[in-house]
């Protein structure tokens, strides 16, 4: 940080020995509370504006920065070059610091400017104090196995055909210039942390110290189709999706059957390239190896695949040592957040204590906080956390109510509940009257993240209606709906809320109301509501279902509707309990939205091999190379039973073409329906 000082005006009385601090209102000795940040810093001006942690940000906002000075008041109003910042956006936690959430800016330096109020005699400036970086990467983190799709998206940058991006200075996998602004480029392998996003274009480097973070990540942002249309060449990549490894001598099938298809074998490098004038149409390819899940794309129409194989873990495929981690590596080392829930009577010494959670009425009831991290399942069921996990109006703090949480690498967003708590209660109830988010929180291996502070300001006072129009009964079902709200917190995952999930039986049109939803203001600017509906059979949920899992609106003064449910697929081939020639499949759907993606998952050996068949649009009647003739020991279907889920997906925005790994998942599917169907080799 630098350590530049914002000068005081003319007539300004410095500090003197004996002299009091200028410290506001918070009647608080400047230098008992002054801050490791603004240590060895002249202070001598009361109203000092000392630097901001971090010093830079994404060009969009929505970042925490912590600043630093001497003089904050209860009343401290902050800007950003010429943009105020929102007073519900503003933490005053003492003399020397307050925390606020930058607003969007113009890429490059901005001065910081402070004020007490309308007290002009304590603005001071501080040019240059944070920068707002030329670019930013969403999603900004992912596994250490590399293989991820992100986007780069600039401002006032020129990219093109000659831009090279990089990350942690190696190049991107693949990139793709989609305009002067927008880049998509598939991440390499990487080890644990915040690495450096550089993009150069001419002469020109844009670079961003901390752009993206490696660590242990399920996002899905991986692997699929891209590049242009078929023309004569095919290129295969083949990696190991757990490690990011290539896996050399992979068996790629390009063509629906083994008698006419073009066949090869991934090199040192795990790439397989073909090139053939029959490639001049969609094509089928199939990749197959040794100890690890196969994988077919039907009617590939574009130049190239990149695929990740998960790993067969069976005794037969084991190697010396500890098995592979779950999801592409983890990260060693956690890191941890140390921070406050804090009321506003914290901030404003006229307000009540918890004044926005009621008072308990019964003896078992309790005034309680929780803190979670945004998650990546909008239809995550929410869970009580354990009771030694409560936060309540006596646990200590500096300036509210202190938690501490360990958490992996990454950039991270954090929300509260408060409201009150009953534990006496089959099940415990939990009954959430505030909430407070804090977004863009670094947190880095080994080390600790200190003073975020959490504002309970959100009151949890809305309701949100869902007028469902449910699909038709079949015969095996679905026969009820499942429903539930979240919060889409932008690109930084779901917040889940204690408001339950409602479920009326089928034939069912009418309209279903969520109360304690937060209004989409203050903090929560940006955010959207996640409105899902589940059609499910019995009442564990099960199969045959058809899921709306994602319908995003920004009000609640409006219902909002959900009917364009996907039909349920049934398969035609093979037949129910039948034998099944591991080539020839047929599906077709029910009335309902259209399908622009099936998707088969087809299990043998209790589960331990999964063959992974992906197929454009939706009804159906296709063939797969048979890899049981391709001789791979422990890599292909073995005989016997086989479970064959068949999902029909509705993206959007879909193209085939850009497919990733994710949209193969109901992660990354906007609707979709699923049901099981037995058969055997």
């Amino acid at each position: 940080m630098s350590a530049c000082i914002a000068s005081a005006p003319e007539g300004i009385r410095r500090q003197t020995d004996g002299d009091g601090g200028g410290g506001g209102d918070f009647g608080v000795d400047p230098q008992a509370t002054a801050s490791s940040t603004s240590a060895g810093l002249p202070s001598a001006d009361p109203h000092a504006l000392l630097g901001a942690d971090p010093t830079h940000g994404p060009f969009n906002g929505g970042q925490r920065v912590l600043l630093h000075g001497n003089g904050f008041s209860s009343k401290v109003r902050v800007w950003f070059g010429d943009v105020e910042v929102d007073p519900s956006a503003i933490v005053p936690i003492d003399p020397n610091r307050v925390q606020v959430v930058a607003p969007p800016g113009a890429a490059g330096p901005v001065e910081l400017i402070a004020q007490n109020g309308d007290d002009t005699s304590t603005r001071r400036a501080l040019p240059g104090g944070y920068v707002y970086d030329a670019l930013y990467a969403s999603p900004s983190s992912g596994p250490i196995s590399g293989g991820t799709t992100i986007e780069l998206i600039g401002q006032g940058t020129r990219w093109d055909a000659t831009t090279i991006a990089r990350i942690d200075q190696k190049p991107c996998t693949s990139l793709a210039v989609e305009g002067p602004s927008r880049l998509v480029c598939t991440v390499p392998r990487g080890t644990p942390g915040a690495k450096t996003v550089a993009v150069t274009t001419g002469d020109e480097t844009i670079l961003v110290l901390d752009g993206y973070t490696y660590e242990d990540s399920t996002n899905g942002y991986k692997g699929g189709l891209s590049g242009a249309p078929l023309a004569g060449r095919l290129k295969v990549l083949v990696y190991n999706n757990f490690t990011g490894d290539p896996i050399p001598g992979a068996r790629v099938v390009v063509g629906s059957s083994l008698t006419s298809a073009l066949t090869g074998e991934a090199d040192a490098s795990g790439v397989a390239v073909f090139e053939d004038a029959s490639l001049d149409a969609p094509r089928t390819v199939t990749v197959a190896a040794t100890c690890h899940s196969p994988i077919s794309f039907v009617d590939v129409p574009v130049d190239t695949a990149t695929v990740y194989l998960d790993p067969v873990l069976t005794p037969a495929c084991g190697a010396s040592g500890d098995p592979p981690p779950p999801v592409g590596g983890k990260v060693g080392t956690a890191g941890v957040i140390d921070g406050e829930l804090v009321w506003d009577e914290s901030l404003d010494p006229g307000g009540a204590a918890w004044s926005n959670v009621p008072t308990p009425q019964r003896e078992a009831e309790r005034q309680v906080a929780y803190v979670f991290t945004t998650g990546s399942d909008p239809l995550a069921t929410f869970k009580l956390p354990p009771a030694i996990q409560a936060i309540t109006p006596t646990t200590p703090g500096d300036l509210g109510h202190g938690f501490t949480m360990y958490l992996a690498p990454g950039n991270r967003s954090l929300y509260a509940l408060a409201g009150l708590e009953d534990r006496s209660a089959v099940p415990p109830r939990f009954t959430a009257y505030a909430m407070g988010i804090v977004r863009g929180i670094p947190v880095l291996p080994g080390e600790v993240a200190r003073g975020v502070f959490v504002r309970m300001s959100q009151p949890l006072d809305h309701a949100l209606a869902m007028d469902v129009t449910a699909p038709a009964k079949g015969p095996k079902g679905p026969d009820r709906i499942q429903a539930n709200v979240s919060l889409m917190i932008g690109n930084d995952g779901f917040a889940t809320l204690p408001i339950g999930a409602q479920s009326p039986l089928i034939p069912f049109d009418g309209r279903l109301t969520f109360v304690g939803v937060p209004p989409l203001n203050r903090d929560l600017l940006g955010a959207s509501y996640h409105s899902s509906a589940r059609a499910v059979t019995g009442q564990a949920g099960l199969a045959p279902l058809s899921v709306v899992g994602r319908v995003l609106s920004t009000t609640t003064s409006e219902p909002v509707g959900i009917g364009d449910f996907v039909g349920v697929p049934t398969l035609e081939t093979p037949a129910q309990n039948r034998a099944w020639d591991g080539a020839h499949l047929a599906t077709t759907f029910s009335a309902g939205a259209p399908v622009d993606l099936s998707v088969y998952d087809i299990a043998s050996g209790n589960g331990l091999i999964r063959w992974t068949i992906a197929v454009p649009a939706g009804s159906h009647a296709i063939e797969v190379p048979d890899i049981r003739q391709l001789g791979i020991d422990n890599g292909s279907i073995p005989p016997g039973p086989i479970t064959l889920g068949v999902y029909g997906a509705r993206i959007d925005g879909f193209d085939y073409g850009k497919l990733v790994y994710r949209q193969l998942t109901p992660q990354g599917m906007t609707a979709y329906s699923l049901d099981s169907f037995s058969a055997h080799l």
